[in-house]
């Protein structure tokens, strides 16, 4: 398997501002788009196989997710996107911001969708399971369809909550 080379976020610094690298976030673009390493380019991995990744001569790629977990798993794809050497941001976006580099930030950008799945999909099994101890025994169904919706999301890749979360009001896009 690629590896992609470590690089700790005052190295990455250090190499974006000299110029001799270019950030990509291969993070979702709602997770993007709510908070960012300044200057870094969106790359969601869902479209690694249809992006083109061109960089100037000489330039390198460093590569980002949140924490560094994504970026590790999926290191040979990403490598494969650039020619020359690869790097990774070590500890992604997280260790970026501890350390106290800036971001760009918009609270006003909707919480990415699979937070919003966690917290709707939460808050229906704990109202199941309330309403079946205090109601009545039928409303642990509930719980027992959000769970089920959730393995079913897990096994085939689709989750149904997150589509219809998509749809909703607060996550369409608005005009430039």
């Amino acid at each position: 398997m690629t590896t992609l080379t470590k690089l700790t976020p005052k190295d990455t610094a250090d190499r974006v501002k000299a110029g001799k690298a270019v950030l990509v976030d291969i993070r979702e673009s709602d997770e993007y788009a709510r908070e960012h390493i300044l200057g870094a380019i969106s790359l969601p991995l869902s479209a690694l196989d249809r992006a083109d990744l061109t960089l100037e001569a000489g330039q390198q790629a460093i590569f980002h997710c949140k924490s560094g977990m994504r970026t590790d798993s999926n290191c040979a794809a990403l490598a494969g996107h650039v020619e020359g050497d690869a790097f990774m941001l070590e500890g992604g976006l997280d260790a970026w911001r501890a350390t106290g580099l800036p971001t760009a930030k918009d609270a006003k950008a909707p919480l990415e969708i699979n937070r919003q799945v966690q917290i709707t999909a939460g808050g229906l099994i704990l109202l199941g399971a309330l309403l079946g101890t205090f109601i009545a025994p039928a409303w642990f169904g509930l719980s027992a369809f959000v769970g089920a919706g959730l393995m079913f999301a897990g096994i085939s890749g689709w989750c149904g909550m997150a589509s219809l979360l998509q749809a909703m009001p607060w996550n369409r896009r608005r005009p430039a």
